[in-house]
């Protein structure tokens, strides 16, 4: 055992992000965390059917008195590891080796009870609290999920089950939920069967979340893959995502819960993902987007056989923003609708939200795109006391397929077109001022992306 921990040494990670953000431009530098055990030291057993919820919760309670000493590795051999939800610490690395599966509980009271997040004031699907989410993070500094290419399943059937049948007492889990927290890299893994997310940063900064394979099966009712909620500095690479609903949801809030708290998700960068989802969208900002989301730079990303490619939402009484956005060299096959943002889309959490805190959509930016087998090239649906304003549009090129009779749909929108195929609507197409607007804000960010990002 002494030879084996001390080889993982060389496995081992503590992250360090230079100090100009988490972006993509700024790479984790992991460098090996001076003391490592593994999960059997504390009497996990990986046959699939051992409960080891107390088996992670004494291991990490152990590590977390190395947090003054350089930190600390949890070490997950190859074994099948059941569990219920269980909490990191600081300066910690979570390693699972290849082989290694972390499975949660399909049994819900495994599964902690928490309150809700005070940026939404109630669970997502039901009033009141949530379940927690089978790994989580709350005020870290240094945290590190990774491995060689193990995983982690939420057999979430149980989960979309309820889901379906009305019958959940709480809302369901995510697999990895960190809050509050700084300096959070998730890497070199597989995540599988979410009962709801699959990883939810909230109020956190300096996020980078590479290297990951994130699925759902299609029938999975309102599953998501990375969900960036009220967060900063935020990159996300090299990632493969297949979901039931959403790939990537970048959110903030919900209506005067998501107002008063007040924090924006910014400085997003998206960059070399592929991405599928069956009736959701592969890359959607919101709906709930009440702190607002800004300074976003996607670019090499592709999208292949799903409902809806980029899609904007909101509506009336959700306040916030969507502004600041430049999405780019995108490649799209077999989607329906490629391009939508709706001011129409969401629930609100109770009846005390405003219906005149109106939400502001400006400056997206969307260039270099092609698609393949389309049915609806694009779909604006503004809100008419707060049209969508500075929609560019450049060189954009969507076949579309024999279902499509009508390739564009606009109201209550505003914007420039240049080099788009086939033709957007006239509301699209206007000259001077939008023109000028869009590309004085390309301008702004093409001698690099330090002033977006």
């Amino acid at each position: 055992m002494l030879v084996a921990l001390l080889l993982l040494l060389a496995l081992s990670n503590a992250v360090r992000i230079d100090a100009d953000g988490g972006q993509c431009g700024s790479n984790p530098t992991l460098d090996p965390r001076p003391h490592s055990v593994s999960i059997l030291e504390f009497g996990a057993v990986g046959d699939g059917k051992t409960l080891n919820t107390l088996a992670f919760q004494n291991a990490i309670f152990y590590l977390k008195s190395f947090a003054d000493k350089g930190g600390a590795q949890l070490y997950v051999p190859p074994g099948n590891w059941l569990t219920g939800s269980f909490n990191l610490t600081s300066h910690l690395t979570l390693f699972l080796e290849k082989g290694a599966v972390i499975i949660g509980s399909q049994d819900p009271s495994h599964w902690d009870v928490i309150e809700p997040l005070p940026s939404y004031g109630r669970g997502l699907e039901v009033p009141g609290g949530r379940y927690q989410s089978l790994i989580n993070g709350h005020m870290l500094h240094d945290v590190v999920i990774t491995g060689n290419n193990g995983t982690i399943d939420g057999v979430g059937s149980v989960w979309w089950e309820l889901f379906a049948s009305h019958s959940l007492n709480y809302s369901r889990p995510h697999l990895v939920e960190i809050v509050a927290s700084e300096f959070v890299v998730v890497s070199n893994l597989t995540f599988l069967n979410a009962p709801a997310y699959s990883i939810h940063p909230v109020y956190c900064s300096h996020v980078h979340i590479q290297n990951v394979s994130i699925s759902s099966p299609p029938e999975s009712p309102c599953t998501v893959g990375i969900v960036p909620d009220s967060s900063d500095s935020v990159c996300i690479e090299d990632c493969v995502v297949t979901m039931g609903y959403d790939a990537i949801a970048l959110k903030s809030g919900w209506d005067e819960y998501g107002i008063a708290y007040g924090r924006p998700t910014e400085n997003v960068h998206i960059r070399k993902v592929y991405l599928e989802a069956f009736s959701g969208s592969t890359l959607a900002f919101g709906s709930d987007m009440s702190g607002g989301i800004s300074n976003v730079l996607v670019e090499d990303v592709h999208i292949f056989d799903s409902n809806s490619g980029i899609e904007f939402r909101t509506i009336e009484g959700r306040g916030g923003f969507i502004k600041d956005v430049v999405i780019s060299d995108i490649q799209m096959e077999n989607v329906y609708t490629a391009i939508a943002a709706t001011g129409h889309c969401g629930s609100h959490p109770d009846d005390k939200f405003d219906p005149n805190a109106l939400p502001l959509l400006d400056h997206i930016t969307l260039k270099d795109v092609t698609g393949t087998n389309i049915t609806i090239a694009g779909s604006f649906d503004g809100i008419k006391e707060s049209p969508f304003t500075n929609i560019c549009l450049s060189n954009i090129t969507l076949s579309t397929n024999s279902v499509s009779t009508n390739t564009w749909e606009c109201s209550n929108v505003s914007g420039f077109s240049d080099s788009v195929s086939p033709k957007p609507c006239p509301d699209l197409a206007s000259p001077s001022n939008s023109s000028s607007s869009c590309f004085s804000y390309l301008l702004s960010i093409t001698g690099g992306e330090t002033s977006v990002l």
